[in-house]
């Protein structure tokens, strides 16, 4: 038991919460939880989908591994809790947080700074949708812009699909985004860190049945193969690794993030999908996939993760 692990104090693993991400979250957290009991840490589930977030700070709490995704988790509104509970906690601060669950905003800072991401187009109604198929072309991605796990997503191959799959994402969110869909490989980077001092960790190249990675075989099925080395040509690891360090960095996050890329398979110029600031942590995740091949064990990552708790403006835990 490290000196580390026994000065964490109190610590609350956050999982579940309201999402549509709540069992993939408690699948996440109960991982956490077991790993860090095991390096003696005194963490306890809390889920905030069935407890007030101020029993935090009744109960003694020191800080916060947040184990939560999607919204009301990972898109600024229980770290803005946090912060005003005064209690440090894992991950991106508010803002950071709240831009990056927005894959409409995220992609409109990433294309001021010059980072490339596929062309899309924001859409209100089936219609839109529909003629944002004739701006940029088959096949296309519709999908929910404050959404993870693939949920509510679907790649349409003609006009004629739009207004089902409009549909289908206005389900679980009223913004809805139309993107370009890049043919190649997909691959994922993880980001450990804050600042100058964050790193990207090796890069998964993600082979799915079909190419379709969606949540049924992101989660729940062993059929989807992930290369780690991503045996990718020489030289362009380190030119996608380069690109996610600076996608993170300009939206602000801070502690760790992974983001999603797609290879062209044409020209191989990487494109940036999205970066999601509260990562998997289930058996299936990617984060600790990649931190293993960086010799990160899954228990050294939470811990390490753990350590780097903080609050926006000077509260770093101790």
């Amino acid at each position: 038991m490290s000196k580390e692990a026994v000065n964490l104090g109190k610590v609350a693993v956050l999982m579940g919460g309201s999402s549509a991400e709540r069992d993939i979250s408690l699948m996440s957290g109960g991982g956490v939880l077991k790993a860090l009991q095991s390096r003696g840490v005194d963490a306890h589930a809390f889920d905030p989908a069935q407890r007030d977030l101020s029993e935090l700070k009744r109960e003694g709490f020191s800080c916060c591994f947040i184990a939560l995704h999607g919204r009301f988790g990972e898109d600024g509104t229980v770290q803005g809790a946090l912060e005003l509970l005064g209690i440090p906690y894992t991950g991106s601060g508010v803002l950071a947080s709240a831009i990056a669950i927005d894959k409409v905003m995220t992609k409109r800072i990433w294309l001021a700074e010059g980072l490339p991401t596929p062309p899309w187009r924001k859409v209100a109604s089936a219609e839109a949708a529909r003629a944002a198929f004739s701006a940029l072309g088959g096949p296309m991605i519709i999908k929910p812009a404050r959404e993870g796990s693939s949920i509510g997503l679907t790649k349409v191959l003609t006009a004629d699909e739009c207004d089902a799959a409009y549909a289908r994402a206005a389900q679980v969110d009223e913004q809805v985004l139309c993107e370009q869909f890049i043919s190649g490989e997909e691959v994922t980077v993880p980001v450990l860190g804050s600042g100058a001092q964050a790193r990207a960790l090796p890069v998964i190249r993600i082979v799915a049945p079909d190419g379709n990675y969606d949540y049924q075989n992101k989660y729940f099925t062993d059929d989807t193969k992930y290369l780690v080395p991503c045996g990718l040509p020489t030289g362009e690891e380190e030119q996608i690794q380069q690109i996610v360090l600076r996608a993170y960095q300009v939206l602000g996050c801070r502690g760790w993030a992974r983001a999603d890329v797609m290879i062209d398979a044409r020209t191989r110029k990487p494109w940036l999908l999205e970066i999601n600031t509260s990562p998997g942590m289930t058996g299936h995740s990617l984060v600790p996939m990649s931190a293993k091949a960086a010799g990160i064990s899954y228990e050294d990552l939470c811990v390490r993760l753990l350590e780097s708790a903080a609050l926006e403006h000077g509260g770093v835990h101790a």
